[in-house]
C-alpha cells in the first residue's frame, strides 16, 4: 500500500506539468470551475496538486518499500479522470445552491404576500381583484384596479397594496359624505369631486411607480451583490464597473419609489382628514324637543317628587 501511495505521488507530481501548459493554452481544459481562468491554473498545478503529491510522498516513506508501477500509472491518469467528476459534482452543487435560492425567493414571497393580506384584513381594506372589478364600479375603481395591475406586473405587490388602501378610503369617504348630505346637495357634490381628483393623484402616483419600477424589473439585485460580494478579485474593471452602475440604478429608482410611496400616504392622510371632518358635520334634525342636560334636570326633578305623589294618593 505505502509502495501504490508513493508511485502515485510520483505520476501526479509528473502531470503537473503538461496539465500546466495545457491550462495556460486553454484554461477550460485544466480546471473544473467557472468561470476559468489561467490564475487558477497555476494555483491548481503550481500549488495545490504538487502539494498533494508531496503529502502523499512523505507519507510513504516510513514504509521503506519502493513505488509501485501501478501506483505510477495511476498517478498519470488521475487528473484526466478526476476532473469530469469533479466538474459534475460542482455542476451539481452549482445547481442545487440555485433551487436553493429559488426556493428561498418563493418562500420570502409567500411570506410577503401573506403578510400584505394579514395586513389588509387587520386594516379592514377592501382588496381589489384587478381581472373582476367591483360592480358599479366608477372610473376612478377601474383606474385603481389597472394601475394595480400594471404595479402586479412589474413583481411588486409591496407597491401594489397601496391601491386597495386608495379603494378602502375613498369607499370611506362617501360612505360619510352620504351619510351627511343628500346626493343632489351642491356641498355633497363639490366635496365629491374634490375627493375624486385627490384619488385620481393617487392613481397617477401609481402608474408612475409601475413605470419607474419596470425600468429595473430585469436587474436581479442579489445576483449582483453576491457576484460583487464573492468573485470582486476575479472580477474586470468594465465589469465591476457595471455591476456598481446597476446597484446604482436599483438604489436611484428604490429612493424614487419611496418619495411617490410617501406622496401617496400624503394623499391618504388628507382622505382621512376629509372623512373625520365630514363626520363631525351634524346635519340631520334632533329627535327629542329637548336638549339632553334639560332632560336629566327633568327627570331627576320628577323622580324626587314621586314620594308625593304617593302621600297624596294615599
Amino acid at each position: 500500500m505505502l509502495g501504490f501511495l508513493q508511485g502515485f505521488s510520483y505520476g501526479l507530481f509528473l502531470t503537473c506539468l503538461p496539465w500546466l501548459l495545457a491550462g495556460l493554452v486553454n484554461p477550460r481544459l485544466a480546471v473544473p470551475v467557472e468561470p476559468p481562468s489561467r490564475l487558477r491554473v497555476i494555483l491548481r498545478y503550481c500549488l495545490v496538486v504538487p502539494s498533494i503529491s508531496m503529502v502523499m510522498w512523505l507519507t510513504s516513506l516510513w514504509g521503506g518499500f519502493g513505488p509501485t508501477l501501478s501506483g505510477w500509472l495511476a498517478g498519470l491518469v488521475a487528473i484526466p479522470l478526476l476532473l469530469p467528476l469533479e466538474r459534475r459534482l460542482r455542476g451539481w452543487l452549482g445547481r442545487r445552491r440555485d433551487r436553493r435560492h429559488r426556493q428561498s425567493l418563493s418562500a420570502e414571497a409567500a411570506r410577503r404576500r401573506a403578510r400584505q393580506e394579514r395586513d389588509a384584513h387587520e386594516a379592514d381594506l377592501t382588496v381589489l381583484d384587478p381581472a373582476r372589478p367591483p360592480e358599479e364600479a366608477d372610473e376612478l375603481v377601474l383606474a385603481l384596479c389597472r394601475s394595480k395591475q400594471a404595479l402586479l406586473d412589474v413583481n411588486r405587490p409591496d407597491l401594489a397594496v397601496q391601491a386597495d388602501r386608495v379603494y378602502s378610503r375613498y369607499r370611506h369617504v362617501l360612505a360619510v359624505l352620504e351619510g351627511r348630505f343628500h346626493s343632489g346637495e351642491l356641498a355633497f357634490v363639490r366635496a365629491r369631486e374634490l375627493v375624486v381628483q385627490v384619488c385620481l393623484g393617487a392613481v397617477d402616483t401609481l402608474n408612475s411607480m409601475a413605470s419607474q419600477a419596470s425600468g429595473v424589473v430585469n436587474v436581479d439585485g442579489d445576483f449582483v451583490r453576491r457576484r460583487l460580494s464573492r468573485e470582486d478579485r476575479r472580477l474586470g474593471t468594465e465589469e465591476r464597473t457595471a455591476l456598481m452602475r446597476r446597484l446604482e440604478l436599483l438604489e436611484e429608482t428604490e429612493r424614487r419609489l419611496r418619495e411617490l410611496a410617501a406622496r401617496n400616504e400624503s394623499a391618504l392622510t388628507v382622505l382621512d382628514d376629509t372623512a373625520v371632518s365630514m363626520a363631525r358635520i351634524e346635519t340631520g334634525r334632533p329627535q327629542a324637543s329637548v336638549t339632553a342636560e334639560r332632560a336629566l334636570e327633568e327627570l331627576s326633578r320628577f323622580v324626587s317628587r314621586a314620594d308625593r305623589y304617593g302621600r297624596g294618593g294615599s
